[in-house]
């Protein structure tokens, strides 16, 4: 099991964008699938992006309301998967954490946003208020 720590929220205005950092410790990245992950006051966890690696190449999964907006990427010689969050909008506002996920057993493969640990770091708060 990775140990996986967040970084890189902070208090944006609307239109502005942030870029989260999930950095691995304990072991290397290779290709373990990384999901974003968010909970917002009052409301249930949510995934978010997700990126599995496999023969190559990266394969990435996002909600609806994201696409377009935030970017998923890893980079395996800094051991970190990042989330480029643009055009952020007030009900982005939430706490954003990274874990491990599962990979459908499908071509191509597909990460889903459930978590392969129940297992959850401080997370990094993001605040998008004008």
């Amino acid at each position: 099991q990775l140990e996986l720590v967040e970084s890189g929220g902070g208090l944006v205005q609307p239109g502005e964008s942030l870029t989260l950092s999930c950095v691995a410790s304990g072991d290397t990245l290779r290709d373990a699938p990384i999901g974003w992950f968010r909970q917002a006051p009052g409301k249930e966890r949510e995934g978010v992006s997700c990126i599995t690696h496999y023969d190559g190449r990266d394969f990435i999964n996002d909600i609806d309301s994201v696409k377009g907006r935030f970017i998923i990427s890893r980079d395996i010689a800094k051991n970190t998967v990042y989330l480029r969050m643009n055009n952020l909008k007030p009900e982005d506002t939430a706490i954003y954490y990274c874990t491990e996920v599962f990979v459908q057993t499908s071509v191509p493969p597909k990460c889903v946003f459930q978590p392969s640990f129940d297992s959850w770091g401080q997370g990094t708060q993001v605040t998008v208020s004008s």
